[in-house]
């Protein structure tokens, strides 16, 4: 399993939180999506790409976190 940290923006409540976790959970390959108001981990086998573009579907923004 791959694990892809993404940085987040134009989240603003728990709402917001929700509807990502649960955009990126039916993503085929997404094994579980962990969320916050700036960050989400994903943990599956799934192109960072796929994910960014889920979340910009929604109307929120996405990029790969820099690597620590």
């Amino acid at each position: 399993m791959t694990t892809i940290n993404l940085n987040l923006q134009d989240l603003s409540c728990q709402h917001c939180v929700k509807n990502v976790k649960q955009t990126l959970e039916k993503i085929s390959g997404v094994e579980r999506a962990e969320v916050s108001l700036t960050q989400a981990t994903v943990i599956g086998e799934v192109s960072a790409q796929t994910l960014i573009d889920a979340i910009v579907d929604v109307g929120y923004r996405a990029q790969l976190a820099d690597p620590k």
